[in-house]
């Protein structure tokens, strides 16, 4: 079995998925979590990159957010898109990942992620509160490098 696949269980895969719905209610944003290997050494550009790959950068309000984890290197990114930057402050994921950390350090990687992703939905619905026309525009699947 890989680090990745042995990074969540199936059970705990379908918990994060939930999480992902859940932060959605409160958010017109759309949030993804993608695992991997490696990102060859740096988290934040492979986020990047991947943000691409993965079309997030086709919502209507450009407010998709990429959690990132690269597996053997023990280290995650967050990636908000465009619409999202230009409203928030520098440090607007600094608790996110904070919170992500703590729980990633003690090993709890499943709760780490639903806690971030619980988080980011609360932060995203300041600025991109959920209204009766929005669409999951993003799977909410965890995609796998």
């Amino acid at each position: 079995m890989s680090k990745i696949e042995a990074f969540l269980t199936a059970t705990e895969e379908q918990e994060v998925v939930e999480a992902i719905r859940l932060a959605e209610l409160n958010t017109s944003g759309e949030i993804r979590v993608h695992i991997e290997k490696t990102s060859n050494g740096n988290p934040t550009k492979r986020a990047l990159e991947l943000f691409y790959a993965l079309k997030m950068d086709n919502t209507k309000l450009q407010n998709a957010v990429l959690i990132y984890v690269a597996v053997n290197e023990k280290s995650f990114s967050i990636y908000g898109d465009k619409g999202i930057n230009d409203v928030v402050t520098n440090n607007f994921w600094d608790s996110t990942k904070d919170i992500m950390q703590t729980y990633f350090k003690s090993g709890n990687f499943k709760q780490g992620l639903i806690e971030g992703i619980l988080k980011s939905g609360e932060q995203l619905k300041q600025y991109f509160p959920y209204t009766d026309s929005d669409t999951n525009e993003l799977s909410n699947e965890i995609s796998k490098g």
